[in-house]
């Protein structure tokens, strides 16, 4: 079962995307007036990472527009994994100005270029600390909302520039109370290393993405939505897998039955199963059941009423825990009933 995205979710996302874009660039523009007053490689260092987040943007204003589309013949689990690309791009754009910022770093530090106007510096990175920090927190806002790999990025990047802006901030200010010029381009080399590090980060978590790494969080929430809609006749669940494309996943699982219902009955029981379930979910998606007959050891732990080949009498349903949804059969010798045993 598949749910298409919601149109106010979408239109949220390009907006922030929209938003985001702009600030960067006001952003930008107010940090390379610093630069060009102070001469400060530090506030260099803090403009340079400001063209990533430009740059990163824009590519995340189109790919947003892009992954919102709906599933189609040539992508049939939607075009959300484009997400993925947008924030891996990101990090990479961070890793490769922490390059840049540390090599101009070196360079003030070898032919000693000494900062001027600190006072006028200051005041203007720290009103682009401020709106950073309102933008930050927003884009993380929506991009856990509503579901976007993309947004989450961008609004951890831009919170780590409001650090690196600190940092600067703080450099700037011993500079000043102390007169210690050398001080200005060591602070821009731990910035550059500090971005490194971030830039880092976010690519190892877009590939995972990518390539489909387990996500604990998203397990947890999809566990509590198999508990919370489970019924007589969903007897056990395992093998289970998830692909993220964005905020549609699709869940394949195995599902075991009572193995004397038809095929329109079980036909009928998963369906509604799966749908209540997706309903629960927080992301789009879809459930796609491989189905298994159920084991006489499962008789203890089966709650269907007068279940006409029931070897043993219910005592409690077993709850569904991540682990045993995404583990192997409980039993991996367990034997199928045995038609004439019951007569």
């Amino acid at each position: 079962m598949s749910t298409s995205a919601p149109t106010s979710s979408d239109k949220i996302r390009n907006r922030a995307a929209w938003l985001s874009a702009i600030a960067s660039l006001l952003i930008f523009i107010l940090k390379i007036a610093a630069y060009r007053m102070t001469n400060s490689a530090a506030v260099l260092s803090d403009a340079l990472e400001s063209i990533v987040n430009v740059v990163a943007a824009v590519v995340a204003l189109f790919v947003i527009r892009f992954a919102s589309q709906p599933a189609d013949h040539e992508h049939p689990y939607g075009h959300g994994k484009a997400e993925y690309f947008s924030s891996t791009f990101e990090g990479g754009m961070i890793f490769f100005a922490s390059l840049m910022i540390i090599g101009e770093a070196v360079k003030a530090l070898i032919y000693h270029e000494p900062p001027q106007q600190l006072e006028i510096g200051l005041v203007i990175v720290g009103a682009a600390a401020l709106v950073n920090l309102a933008l930050g927190l927003y884009l993380k806002h929506i991009g856990k909302t509503h579901h976007s790999d993309a947004l989450r990025a961008s609004g951890s990047h831009v919170i780590s520039d409001v650090v690196t802006t600190v940092g600067v901030m703080v450099g700037l200010g011993l500079v000043l109370l102390t007169g210690w010029d050398w001080v200005d381009p060591v602070i821009a080399i731990l910035v550059g290393l500090h971005l490194a590090y971030v830039g880092y980060g976010i690519v190892r978590e877009s590939m995972g993405g990518l390539m489909d790494e387990i996500d604990e969080s998203t397990l947890s929430n999809l566990n509590a939505a198999l508990n919370k809609n489970r019924r007589p006749g969903i007897i056990d669940i395992h093998e289970l897998r998830v692909i993220r494309s964005g905020r549609f996943h699709h869940v394949d699982a195995h599902l075991v039955v009572p193995e004397y219902w038809d095929i329109s009955r079980v036909h009928s029981e998963t369906r509604d199963f799966e749908d209540a379930v997706v309903r629960d979910y927080v992301f789009d998606g879809e459930i796609a059941f491989h189905l298994d007959p159920c084991k006489k050891s499962y008789c203890s732990e089966c709650n269907v009423e007068n279940c006409p080949i029931r070897l043993a009498p219910f005592k409690a349903l077993r709850p569904f825990t991540v682990k045993s949804l995404t583990g192997g059969p409980r039993e991996t010798n367990q034997v199928p009933y045995d038609n004439d045993s019951r007569s």
